[in-house]
Formats: structure tokens, C-alpha cells, sequence
């Protein structure tokens, strides 16, 4: 029987930053092996929403190291593999093969895939998502020859690849059960904000509205709408959220809960398991929460975490939530967690592209957003926010630099 003295399950941006990480602090070949379903060398993911899915950037150019990098390192680089089963106790994982492999530190980093839609015409060709290289290649190709697109979501994947297919010159409406968008995270205005940049792009918006059934023959041609609405379209792409995978962990002890429940040390409830990034659900000791992160810089420092924690060193996990996004010509970014604020500070003007927005709970921020600003504003909110610092509003808000609002 092949074994490994680490091994980690899942070949995305977790295992590409494990490994990059292990190697610069002195990992002998041999000693690591990646075990991933995926057909390919672990890739960043962003770009497929973006510049790979733009038709920016390209295949070698989004992968997290070398395809070399993997051999010339001595880590075994297992694709195509499913896992069928953990057995925690014995440190063997039961491959689909027939295979086991035995380890004697794992990390758990399975990710997320995507909720599919659930209504009639939903295996149509042209009914597309948005989670892998292949699917990015899938749409790429497709959007090339597309006319109509719906894109069916308000969040930031819907966003994102609402911009793409716009620039591309397809006909594309944005349909969101809410009343505005991406209203998980912006506030009013700033969704107004963005509703308005893209009406000026041609980007069209059905709000509070649901799809109940999709037309075609073969492939699809049309959407009907709850409403009774019906409308005509060649692509349909949706972002509806992720769902963690967690199928291969059943009967094996770990515990879980909308994903794989880990302490601050991202240690899940079975000696030497550990898991991170999308489908692991963690003790949050800044915001005092359990929160299961689906976003890029997560994965990254997750994974480096858990690359220092095999090799010996024990420390909490201690991170600031962080997302960034690009739409059109605007690149924004978003720290912390806005969810409990009670009160909201505006900086900039919101009828243009350069503006902050920073949320407070009992005068401590606790997140913040901006969008072209002075640097001081992107490293305050960082610092801030990972220092729990106490802020006036009425100075943040009227303060010439974030810098004279200072913490109180």
C-alpha cells in the first residue's frame, strides 16, 4: 500500500499553496502527496471569472506553480482521483479505484461546487456554470457565438461575468431574486451605484424575479419567468452559490456542519485532520463567529496556515476576511464582515467610481469597502479592522485623510 506523510485532499488553490509554502520551509521530496479529482495542476480561480473567462489570460498563466513545479519537488500529484471514503482511525483514504493510501497527517480541502438550477429545460445545451477551468473554457467558447444571455444571480460571480459577456458584445440581462444587487454585502447606495455603471453598459436587470422554466429544443431559446414573462436567450448562466463537498468525509467521524467544522487551528474533530479553504468551517477569534469562507484569499492563507501547521508549528488562525472584484474598468475591494454594523460611514461620492464605505458595530469597525482611493485608506482599513480599533464616525465621515479620524 501507497502512503504519504502528508497528504491533501482536493487539488485547488488550498493544495497550490500548501505545497508552495512547504517547499520554502524545507520539505524532502517524497513526503507530500496531493490527491485531486480535478484533470489539471492546481489553478487560481479568480481569473475564470475574469481574465481567463475575457480571454486575458491563459491556461499557463493562471496556475498557482509550474506544472514542473510539482515533480521536480518530489510531490506526488494524484488527478483524476475520487476519494470514496476516510478511514481516520487506520489514516487511510479508500480511493474509487480500489486503491487506499495511507497518511499520517491529512488536510481536508475538498471545496465547493455549484447549486445547479432545479426547473424544467435546466439540462438544456447553453445552460451554463462557473466553477472549474473546463466550465470557464465552456463559456468562453460559447459566449463567442451568443446573442441573448441571461445571467441568473445578484452576487459577485453574476456580476463579474455579466461584465465579461457584456464587453463582449452579448445582449445581457442580469435576473436576481432580490431588490437590488449583491445585497448580501452593499448597501443601497452602493448598489444603486453599481446598478446605474451597468445600465450604462448595456447591462439590463430583472429584479425580484425567478425563473420557472427554460425553453428549447435541444438547446436553449428561451426563459419564462414566474411572472409569466418570457424571455428570449442562447446562454444562460448561472451563479446561484456553492454548495462544500462533503460526500467523501460520510461515516468518518469527522464532524460537520454546512462543511467541515475545524477549531481556530483549523482542526477538525479527528487527530491530525485538518481542513481549509471553501468547505471548511472555522472559529473566526477576530469577529468571536463560526463562518465558512468562499473566496480566493481564504483559500490562500488557509492553506499556507495549514502548510506551517504539518510541519510543527501550532497557532491559531487569525485572518481579516478579504474579497476583491473587477466589473468593466473598476476594481474594488472588501474587508471584514458587515453582517452586525450599526451604523455605516460614506467616504467619496457614490455617483462615481471612488468612494469607501466602512461599517461600525458600537464604534468599532468592523468592515470596509473601497474603490479608488488613496492607499492610506485600503492600509487603515486592514489595520483597523485586524486591531479591533475603536473609530469615530462623525470623524471618519468628515475628516480630510482617514488618517486624522484616526482610532479614538
Amino acid at each position: 500500500m501507497q502512503s504519504s506523510k502528508y497528504i491533501i485532499l482536493g487539488g485547488g488553490m488550498v493544495a497550490g499553496y500548501a505545497a508552495k509554502e512547504m517547499i520554502e520551509r524545507g520539505l524532502r521530496p517524497g513526503q507530500l502527496a496531493i490527491v485531486s479529482a480535478d484533470n489539471t495542476v492546481p489553478y487560481e480561480r479568480p481569473p475564470l471569472s475574469k481574465g481567463f473567462l475575457a480571454g486575458k489570460d491563459t491556461e499557463e498563466s493562471i496556475r498557482i506553480n509550474p506544472e514542473e513545479f510539482y515533480g521536480q519537488h518530489g510531490i506526488e500529484l494524484k488527478l483524476s482521483c475520487e476519494v470514496a471514503g476516510i478511514d481516520c482511525a487506520r489514516k487511510l483514504l479508500h480511493l474509487r479505484s480500489g486503491e487506499d493510501l495511507g497518511f499520517e497527517k491529512l488536510v481536508v480541502a475538498t471545496g465547493a461546487r455549484v447549486r445547479t438550477l432545479n426547473l424544467p429545460g435546466k439540462d438544456l445545451a447553453g445552460v451554463r456554470y462557473l466553477r472549474s477551468l473546463e466550465d470557464s473554457k465552456t463559456l468562453r467558447t460559447h459566449a463567442a457565438s451568443a446573442k441573448r444571455a441571461l445571467v441568473i444571480g445578484g452576487g459577485f460571480i453574476g456580476m463579474e461575468v455579466a461584465s465579461v459577456l457584456a464587453q463582449k458584445g452579448v445582449s445581457t440581462t442580469m435576473v436576481l431574486p432580490e431588490d437590488r444587487i449583491w445585497k448580501r454585502f452593499f448597501t443601497p447606495a452602493m448598489s444603486g451605484f453599481f446598478e446605474s455603471y451597468y445600465r450604462a453598459r448595456g447591462v439590463e436587470f430583472l429584479k425580484q424575479a425567478k425563473l420557472a422554466e427554460l425553453r428549447g429544443q435541444g438547446a436553449v431559446s428561451s426563459a419564462k419567468l414566474e411572472s409569466g414573462a418570457t424571455l428570449e436567450c442562447d446562454l444562460v448562466v448561472a451563479g446561484i452559490g456553492v454548495l462544500p463537498v462533503t460526500e467523501p468525509l460520510a461515516n468518518s467521524g469527522i464532524q460537520m456542519d454546512n462543511g467541515v467544522l475545524v477549531n481556530e487551528y483549523l482542526e477538525t474533530s479527528q487527530p491530525h485532520i485538518y481542513a481549509a479553504g471553501d468547505v471548511a468551517n472555522y472559529q473566526d477569534t477576530l469577529y468571536g463567529k463560526r463562518r465558512r469562507v468562499e473566496h480566493w484569499d481564504n483559500a490562500v492563507s488557509q492553506g499556507q496556515h495549514c502548510a506551517r501547521t504539518l510541519l510543527g508549528e501550532r497557532a491559531p488562525f487569525v485572518h481579516v476576511p478579504y474579497f476583491f472584484s473587477d466589473v468593466f474598468d473598476l476594481s474594488y475591494e472588501l474587508w471584514g464582515d458587515p453582517a452586525d454594523a450599526d451604523e455605516i460611514v460614506e467616504r467619496g461620492d457614490l455617483s462615481g467610481p471612488s468612494f469607501s464605505v466602512w461599517w461600525m458595530r458600537e464604534e468599532q469597525l468592523v468592515a470596509a469597502f473601497t474603490m479608488n482611493r488613496p492607499d492610506e485608506e485600503r492600509e487603515a482599513a486592514q489595520r483597523w479592522l485586524a486591531a479591533k480599533v475603536r473609530v469615530s464616525a462623525v470623524k471618519l465621515k468628515d475628516a480630510g485623510s482617514v488618517a486624522e479620524a484616526g482610532p479614538d
